[in-house]
């Protein structure tokens, strides 16, 4: 199984942490991520702290954990590519889930911030997964 079908076949939610310049940590729920391949995920980001934290320090990491399962999940080492502000392509993704949040309907600003996976570990353990 690959990252983008085992996004596609659990149920979950996921932690985002992100730290600023001078290392201030911040953590934040966040949905499970949009998998375009092996090595690139997407997440939509309104401008708050994460969004935030990435200006300056591009390295983050993703602990995604899967609903009714005691340490069950994946941990994602992450480092921000690029940016998008108010992407079309926002809405269609939003489309994927049947549920919006209600604070998403607003109009302010939103980012597809596009991420390298630099490094898969389970949620416990120290090894490295190759393949999931």
């Amino acid at each position: 199984m690959n990252i983008k079908e085992y996004f596609n076949s659990v149920k979950g939610f996921g932690i985002l942490a992100t730290a600023d310049i001078e290392g201030k940590v911040d953590v934040a729920f966040y949905s499970i991520p949009h998998v375009v391949d092996e090595k690139i995920i997407v997440f939509v980001m309104r401008d708050r702290l994460s969004h935030h934290n990435l200006q300056s320090n591009p390295n983050c990491a993703y602990m995604f954990l899967e609903n009714g399962k005691t340490f069950s999940g994946l941990r994602l080492y992450l480092r921000k590519l690029r940016e998008e502000k108010n992407s079309p392509e926002i809405d269609s993704l939003k489309k994927q889930y049947k549920k919006v949040h209600p604070a998403e309907s607003d109009e302010t600003d939103k980012f597809l911030v596009y991420f390298l996976v630099d490094n898969v570990r389970a949620l416990e353990g120290d090894k490295d997964i190759d393949r999931i």
